[in-house]
This record gives structure tokens, C-alpha cells and sequence, in this order.
């Protein structure tokens, strides 16, 4: 423990029994035996206390990490889109853009009646106010045209 080895011990002995003598050298050894196992019982009981403090505070210490962490990770669950809204939205192209591609067939040939011959008949004149106003070509309020 101290690095005492075993002539060290030998030589302690033979100068306690030369100071001590023969009659007391017994009861000094049992004494010095019971302060030995105080100290020895102090020791472990305070190394107990420090092993056992540092210990809680390693719990402690792992506690906190892992609060932080499930803390960390619901920030993640709340900030971070669903699956479902993290796949990104096609844009619609508006219908008066798209172009429509008709199946392609043969001319067909259709006879047409020439149209009637209507007597002229007179026809007011249109003023500015009365007139029907047309919508602009690209008017984003109206419904999509048919082409």
C-alpha cells in the first residue's frame, strides 16, 4: 500500500519492541491495529461518498443530456414538414395555355347550302354606351375559353 516492503515492516517491529518492551509491545500493536482499521474504514466510507456524489452527478449530467435531446427532437417534429406536405406541388397550367392536340383523320368533304338571300331591312345604329363591352383576351376573373 505505502510501498513498505518486508524488511522495512522487520525493522519497525524490532525498534518498537527495544522502545515499547516485551510487556506492552502487544497492546501497542492491537492499538495501533484499531487506528489502522479506523483510517482504513474512514477512507473507504469517504471514497464511497466521492464515487457515489460523482456518480450522481454523471446521472445528472445524462438526465439533462437526454431532456435536451427529446426536447431537440420535438423542435424537429414540429418544425420539419410531414411527409406529405414536404412532396412539392405541381402547378396547374391554366387551360386557355395548354394546348390541345386533336386525333389527326382525314379531310372530310361536307356540302354546304348556300345561305338565303335576306331582304335588307333597316338596322339602328349602335351607340358607344350600348355597346357590349368585350373582355380582355387574358382576363384572369373569367373562366377559361374553349379553343
Amino acid at each position: 500500500m505505502f510501498g513498505i516492503s518486508f524488511s522495512e515492516l522487520l525493522l519497525v517491529g524490532l525498534v518498537a519492541l527495544l522502545v515499547l518492551g516485551p510487556e506492552r509491545l502487544p497492546g501497542a500493536a492491537r492499538t495501533a491495529g484499531l487506528w489502522v482499521g479506523r483510517l482504513k474504514r474512514s477512507f473507504n466510507a469517504i471514497k464511497q461518498e466521492v464515487e457515489r456524489e460523482i456518480g450522481a452527478d454523471e446521472i445528472r449530467r445524462q438526465l439533462h443530456n437526454e431532456h435536451i435531446l427529446s426536447l431537440e427532437q420535438e423542435a424537429r417534429k414540429i418544425f420539419t414538414p410531414t411527409q406529405q406536405e414536404a412532396t412539392p406541388v405541381q402547378p396547374v397550367e391554366p387551360v386557355a395555355e395548354q394546348t390541345i392536340h386533336a386525333p389527326t383523320a382525314a379531310p372530310v368533304a361536307v356540302a354546304v347550302e348556300p345561305a338565303p338571300v335576306v331582304a335588307a331591312t333597316p338596322v339602328e345604329p349602335v351607340t358607344p354606351a350600348a355597346a357590349p363591352v368585350a373582355p380582355a383576351p387574358h382576363d384572369p376573373t373569367l373562366p377559361p375559353r374553349a379553343p
